[in-house]
């Protein structure tokens, strides 16, 4: 299964990126997170659905000092999925 989360709040400048990554390392998604131009974190990762619960339930958490307003959750064709590889935090330097 591959997933779309577009997650709303303040979510930049809090360490939310390196959260999702060390969330989703950990659970052994594949995937990427990065920042948008709107302020919002994106999200894409692929899984078993018990799996993709357990991150879904960590973005709508966040980590400390962060504010989760909606987490937006859009399925995506499995062949999405074929490409993406170790999770990674994407635009990072």
């Amino acid at each position: 299964m591959v997933c779309h989360f577009l997650v709303r709040g303040r979510v930049q400048g809090v360490g939310f990126r390196w959260f999702v990554q060390r969330e989703a390392a950990a659970l052994e998604l594949s995937g990427w997170v990065r920042n948008t131009e709107d302020g919002h974190v994106e999200v894409v990762a692929s899984g078993a659905p018990g799996v993709l619960d357990a991150l879904r339930q960590a973005l709508r958490r966040g980590p400390r000092g962060s504010r989760v307003d909606a987490v937006i959750e859009h399925e995506l064709d499995p062949k999405e999925g074929e490409s993406l590889g170790a999770f990674s935090i994407e635009g990072a330097w």
